[in-house]
């Protein structure tokens, strides 16, 4: 059996080489900062233990945008640096407007898991103003408010804001982008939102795929102006703008709306771009090798930390869709196919990602009892480890041995003596 030193230096080193040696990484946008859509619609999924280690392989992914608060995966991420928008459902925005309902799901649902992780945005509800539930429409703004208002009286408003996402579909206008308006049936709608966002300076948050523009038009809509591809492009004669990708054609004709309501300093930020691998035989564009074109391109004109031609000193901060593909996906065969990876972990096409479910490995606790929820410890006397004996930040290492199963590498150890602010990977 080995001892407790020999044990300890493994975890030591693992924990020292982890934090100080450089990631699998990229080099498509090695000073970008990407966000990443994590959906959940499947049932082929890594565990999020495991992806929390596939994106602290890949250094430039910092932020995930979830469309719940999936206590699994907000464990998994503590400690990781890693910035998440938490969603909370079309279902349960009616809920919200019940001021003790909202303080209930703030404490719940974020403030249980600060400061390990790092939660900074709320996402209620999603595209809300594209369907014709007028009640829920009716709803979104008081239920924003109430968490608003919950996040103030537990003294979270500074590190976390609140916001909800848009589909396209608000506008009445696109094209040109300096003629970007929003349906005049919303206007009544999107005031009291706008004055919200203004008020707590939130973002405008859009969900923007060219991918739909040209599937919807694919005689008339270059297929290069879409995948940023060199092509002429297009000038708003009204501006003299020149665009040469759709996507910030689609951005500025929103910056255009909201100038239009008064709202012309407010920050945009895409919530969702990109491209299907796949599609049914009338999704004209969805493919292997344009969606690698697409977001690969994409990465690369994120990596600039650019803006759009209306708002070029202004980076626009962009959320990719989709970490994996989603097997349980209703609808058409392409909701089921934006993953940038497969579920073993290797990218679905080379945009330049490279990184390992391997690096989750680390400490896995076969006993399921311990709980650092609430930042506090409850855990049994031991607990047994399995795969590779490796901490992701071990701030006590005084961590004694009792026992190793004869024929495996699997260790018990005394879990007393480790405090739940250890980062293990629970």
């Amino acid at each position: 059996m080995e001892g407790p030193r020999s044990v300890l230096a493994i975890i030591i080193f693992s924990f020292l080489f982890f934090l100080f040696s450089g990631s699998a990484g990229t080099g498509t946008a090695s000073n970008a900062t990407i966000g990443i859509n994590y959906g959940q619609i499947a049932d082929n999924l890594p565990s999020p233990q495991r992806v929390a280690g596939l994106l602290r392989s890949i250094n430039i992914i910092k932020k995930v945008k979830l469309y719940d608060a999936n206590r699994e995966v907000l464990e998994a991420f503590a400690n990781t640096g890693i910035e998440f928008v938490v969603g909370l459902s079309n279902e349960y925005v009616g809920n919200m407007t019940d001021e003790a309902a909202a303080v209930d799901w703030v404490k719940e649902n974020v403030q249980g898991y600060l400061p390990g992780t790092n939660i900074t945005c709320i996402a209620v509800g999603n595209e809300v103003f594209t369907g014709n539930d007028t009640l829920l429409m009716s709803n979104l703004v008081p239920a924003m408010q109430n968490i608003h208002s919950a996040l103030v009286s537990l003294g979270l408003q500074g590190s976390v804001n609140v916001a909800t996402a848009h589909s396209s579909g608000v506008l009445e206008t696109s094209y040109p982008p300096s003629a970007g308006a929003f349906k005049p049936e919303l206007t009544a709608f999107l005031r009291p939102l706008l004055d919200f966002l203004y008020q707590t300076t939130s973002p405008f948050l859009i969900n923007a795929y060219p991918y739909f523009a040209y599937n919807g038009d694919p005689d008339r809509i270059p297929l290069d102006y879409v995948l940023f591809q060199p092509n002429a492009g297009m000038v708003d004669e009204a501006t003299n703008l020149h665009y040469s990708n759709m996507l910030h054609a689609q951005i500025d004709a929103v910056y255009s709306a909201l100038s239009a309501l008064g709202y012309s300093s407010m920050e945009i930020k895409v919530s969702e771009t990109g491209w299907p691998s796949k599609g049914d035989s009338d999704e004209v564009g969805a493919s292997p090798e344009n969606a690698r074109i697409y977001n690969g391109n994409l990465l690369q004109l994120l990596a600039q930390n650019q803006g759009t031609p209306m708002r070029p000193s202004v980076r626009l901060e962009t959320y990719v869709f989709a970490l994996f593909n989603e097997d349980q996906k209703p609808g058409k065969t392409s909701e089921r196919n934006y993953g940038l990876f497969n579920p073993d972990g290797s990218p679905a096409y080379d945009v330049g990602l490279h990184g390992s479910l391997s690096g989750a490995s680390a400490i896995t606790i076969l006993n399921s009892k311990c709980n650092c929820r609430w930042n506090r410890r409850i855990c049994p006397n031991s607990f047994e480890t399995g795969g590779a004996v490796q901490a992701l930040a071990i701030f006590q290492v005084s961590i004694p041995l009792l026992s190793k199963k004869k024929g495996s590498n699997r260790y018990i150890f005394e879990a007393t003596k480790i405090g739940c602010r250890t980062g293990l990977i629970l």
